[in-house]
């Protein structure tokens, strides 16, 4: 079935994202700040009460954190998770629906986790929510009925991750990086959510949920003398215990830069990854120079990754890096995702960069405009409660000194140059790095092979495997043809086939930033006219048509006739089941056989197009098609997936291309042979 249509998608969602992407201004000169300290008080369990007193707008929000140790949960992974799950989910002395139902008349917001508790109201209403948060923290109610559906929720994330990129990307990238034996390198699988039971959330939240490293954060517009006698009536009670210590295998770094490959055959673009651990507190005195060579390298818009990949090259929506810091092991990371084509290439421009920051020294101007950058953002945030709440505790669980807000500003103007340098070569650390590639092997690996940089292979959970087999031969006696009939048997018969003079599919998608799914229509006459739109709510944002007299898109208000070849070929996909057409057209092969979706497919090129069908069930899994785009070529590839039979006809109920991004289409209804009007094509 034809849907080469999805690609003008593409452009629609470029837009939007580009939009998104802009430089910011640059900020004035840097303000002086100030940052009310907290009254503290301590209760006899342990817990520790920090209250900032702030009269200007009638709300307060709490923040219950626990500063607990990370901990290892073994052929267990999934126990902490499903915990946090049903915390909050009613309690011994309240159903799940009365304690919903009593947020929502105040107004509030509270939520629940393993690792504690947030809600804010109105300060007329926080003497009854700190009572609920009280009450859901400390006097959760485990059912074995919510316990099903909370593990079923994950499972079925799991589930839909399965052939996610970037979710592959990022579990590989931790489990190699931290070892899977560390708390920040193992990960939850099926079976070791499958070995998780009721009572071992129970054990987990009483040996975890304990009041000894407790910090509980209150702002708003409240009063001390209230709010202490409050806290002591509600969390006095709270049993004093001690979080089991216990220890793991500290993260080691590679000894030399390779690639870590991991092959994904249905990925359309490839998620890069450079990546080691570090050891960076934030009392340490490189705390500054390292946040600031950071926003040089990856952290800020105009740094020297993204000015690289994005700007210069057109590769990626965005190249970033992060620096962690805190009291246990972290880890940089520079990332971005990429066109198959242009892999190889970004990997070398990662490098680059992360060469040159370790080997020239910042300029003054780049230096001072990083800087008033990342300071008016740090000013922006010091005005939100939460910002003052996280700072207070920061404070508190980092060891800091009290002025480390008030002198954030000063310390980051203090930042020079040769601190830049310095720290880039002490935590960028280029010669022991780990470059994570998640990708297509077939398109992605001879590529990276030129490089000259040793590359190790594993599967999508961190094994080490062998090196995927790229291209299978063809068996004697399959030809196109034979496959383009096969597809045809396989979806119903060229009979039932024939048949079918229009399709109406029905579906919805999800965009980054976008407040609510995206509906999908996709409507097709045999006599050679389409129309597909997304559209959010009322307001259709992209539509696309081609009727008898040619064809156009119409994009936030703005129409395009299209001419040309643009037109010949929005025309040439206006057929609902091509491959009718294909198996009578003389002189296409099958290119070679590869691996999508995890299984075998034949490719047979059509031009710029590429058709994949599943070598076992015929069906058609996958299609691709280069263009060019701003003076380049560029890969789209659409896949297919769960068929479903329609008046005798089977047909995918589940689209996905990625975009920088996956948009995955689902559809709830498909209509053959009804649905469609003349009127949907004008």
């Amino acid at each position: 079935m034809k849907k080469r249509q999805i690609i003008l998608i593409l452009l629609f969602v470029t837009g939007i994202m580009q939009a998104q992407d802009r430089p910011q201004p640059k900020p004035g000169n840097s303000p002086v700040v100030n940052i009310k300290k907290p009254q503290t008080f301590v209760l006899a369990n342990g817990m520790k009460v920090l209250v900032v007193e702030n009269h200007k707008l009638p709300r307060v929000s709490f923040n219950l954190t626990l500063d607990n140790a990370p901990f290892v949960e073994g052929n267990k992974k999934g126990v902490d998770e499903l915990t946090s799950s049903l915390i909050g989910n009613g309690t011994k002395k309240t159903s799940k629906e009365a304690f919903n139902e009593e947020i929502d008349f105040y107004g509030a917001g509270i939520n629940f986790s393993s690792q504690g508790a947030f809600a804010s109201s109105l300060s007329k209403y926080s003497g009854r929510i700190l009572e609920l948060l009280a009450e859901g923290a400390l006097q959760p109610n485990f059912t074995q009925a919510e316990f099903d559906k909370e593990k079923a929720k994950i499972l079925e994330g799991l589930k839909a991750d399965e052939k996610s990129v970037p979710a592959i990307e990022g579990r590989v990238v931790d489990a190699l990086a931290f070892g899977k034996n560390h708390p920040s390198g193992e990960f939850i699988t099926e079976q070791t959510l499958k070995n998780v039971t009721l009572a071992d959330v129970e054990a987990n939240y009483k040996n975890h949920f304990v009041p000894e490293n407790a910090y509980l954060v209150v702002i708003g517009d409240i009063k001390l003398k209230d709010t202490k006698a409050a806290v002591e009536k509600l969390f006095g009670k709270w049993e004093k215990r001690t979080q089991p210590k216990e220890t793991y295998p500290n993260p080691v770094n590679v000894s030399n830069l390779q690639i870590n490959f991991v092959d994904v055959p249905n990925a359309v673009q490839s998620e890069i990854a450079l990546v080691n651990t570090v050891n960076l507190k934030m009392n340490d005195p490189d705390f500054f120079p390292a946040v600031i060579a950071n926003q040089i390298l990856g952290g800020d818009f105009n740094s020297y990754l993204n000015m690289n990949l994005r700007e210069a090259h057109g590769w990626t929506y965005g190249a970033s890096s992060g620096l962690g810091s805190g009291k246990y092991t972290t880890k940089f990371k520079a990332a971005s995702a990429v066109r198959n084509a242009v892999t190889d290439s970004a990997v070398t421009e990662f490098v680059k960069e992360i060469k040159r920051i370790r080997a020239e020294k910042v300029s003054d101007e780049i230096l001072k405009t990083v800087k008033a950058g990342y300071i008016g953002r740090f000013v922006m945030q010091v005005e939100k409660p939460q910002a003052v709440a996280r700072y207070a505790l920061n404070i508190e669980t980092e060891n800091l000194p009290a002025d480390f807000y008030e002198k954030y500003i000063q310390n980051i103007n203090n930042v020079t140059a040769d601190e830049v340098l310095r720290v880039a070569n002490k935590y960028f650390l280029i010669d022991n790095m780990r470059i994570v590639i998640t990708g297509k092997g077939s398109e992605v690996i001879p590529g990276l092979e030129k490089l000259n940089i040793p590359i190790s292979y594993f599967d999508k959970y961190a094994n080490p495997t062998e090196k995927p087999v790229l291209k299978k031969e063809v068996p004697a006696g399959v030809t196109a043809k034979t496959v383009f009939s096969d597809y045809i048997k396989a979806i119903g018969g060229e009979k039932a086939v024939a048949s079918v003079k229009t399709i109406a599919m029905l579906g919805s998608t999800t965009i980054p930033q976008a407040p609510s799914p995206l509906s999908f229509t996709s409507k097709m006459d045999a006599k050679g006219k389409m129309m597909v739109s997304l559209a959010m709510g009322p307001m259709n944002l992209m539509k696309q048509v081609v009727n008898e007299k040619g064809a156009y898109i119409e994009q936030q208000g703005q129409r395009k006739n299209l001419e040309g070849k643009d037109l010949t070929d929005m025309k040439a996909s206006a057929v609902p089941f091509e491959e009718l057409q294909l198996s009578k057209k003389d002189g296409l092969t099958i290119d070679h056989i590869e691996p999508i979706n995890n299984s075998d497919a034949y490719a047979i090129k059509d031009g710029k197009t590429t058709y994949f069908y599943d070598t076992k069930s015929g069906l058609k899994v996958a299609e691709s098609k280069t263009a060019e785009q701003a003076g380049q070529t560029v890969t789209q590839t659409t896949n297919f997936g769960d068929y479903k039979e329609v008046k005798g006809v089977k047909v995918p109920f589940n689209i996905v291309q990625n975009v920088g991004f996956e948009l995955n289409i689902k559809m709830s209804q498909v209509k053959i042979n009804e649905g469609v009007s003349d009127a949907d094509f004008l």
